[in-house]
């Protein structure tokens, strides 16, 4: 590609060469008229170059001003699970080996219970939601606490957070972490938070005891550390969530791959 465009800018300076050149050429052969022509050709030579320049000045200068409309974000706030780590509950689950039928109480039971939910808030001691999982399915109580035991091991950091976090840092960004997280698991999980270090702020919702999506726990972010909604953008894989983040005046991605994630900031004017 760029031997191409080697290629091609050279072409283009033989072409101008030609373009001035051959008028002045072409001056010398008109007998008594040849001198106000060749001053005339030598004229046109000054002026086009002139005017090309004049006009990849402008182009730059309007060029610029379009691509900043969007560039007044000032703050990104980051989801942990399924952003920054990898949430996988369903493949953790499976790697007991329990039958079909088993796998699925105790998914129903534990993973997608209301009471799953409510331990991020972290209102109650650890033991008391393991104890509601157990009452959902109590013939596989056994079970459940062994799962509950090692659930830690369902989070995993991706490959790019580090970098990607780094990355924007670097450029000025201020960065935070808002992510629903219960505080058994929290406290196992977050010496792998590698990413935490670029972070200018921090909130889980096990120790403000508040949840996503429920607005509180945004205005509790954009008060403790003084963020302007209209400069703030939220990442989330959940669409409740960035539902929440929107209903406070903060703009959201919802996250489906880094790529994506990465793309739509830059469409923000975020580079």
């Amino acid at each position: 590609m760029k031997n191409w465009k080697r290629l091609l800018a050279g072409a283009g300076v033989i072409f101008m060469l030609l373009a001035f050149c051959l008028p002045m050429i072409f001056a010398f052969g008109k007998g008594e008229n040849s001198g106000s022509l060749f001053w005339g050709a030598i004229g046109i030579a000054f002026l086009v170059p002139i005017l090309i320049y004049m006009f990849l000045m402008a182009y730059r200068i309007f060029g610029k001003k379009e691509k900043s409309v969007d560039s007044n974000v000032e703050n990104i706030i980051f989801d942990v699970g399924n952003v920054l780590m990898e949430y996988g509950w369903e493949p953790y689950l499976k790697s007991f080996g329990f039958s079909e039928e088993k796998y699925e109480k105790i998914a129903d039971a534990v993973f997608r219970s209301k009471a799953w939910n409510e331990q991020d808030r972290g209102l109650l001691p650890e033991e008391e939601y393991v104890n509601q999982y157990v009452a959902l399915a109590p013939e596989y109580e056994k079970e459940i606490r062994e799962v509950m035991e090692h659930t830690p091991e369902c989070m995993s950091v991706y490959d790019y957070a580090d970098t990607w976090v780094k990355y924007l840092k670097e450029k000025g960004y201020r960065l935070y972490v808002l992510s629903n997280y219960g505080s058994y698991m929290l406290n196992k999980n977050r010496e792998q938070m590698s990413f935490l270090k670029y972070m200018d702020g921090v909130i889980f919702s096990c120790e403000v005891k508040q949840v996503k999506p429920e607005q509180e726990i945004y205005k509790t972010i954009l008060k403790k550390y003084n963020l302007k909604p209209e400069k703030t953008v939220f990442i989330d894989d959940r669409k409740d969530n960035c539902e929440g983040a929107e209903k406070t005046g903060i703009r959201a991605i919802q996250f489906k791959s880094f790529k994506q994630a990465a793309a739509e900031l830059e469409n923000l004017g975020v580079k």
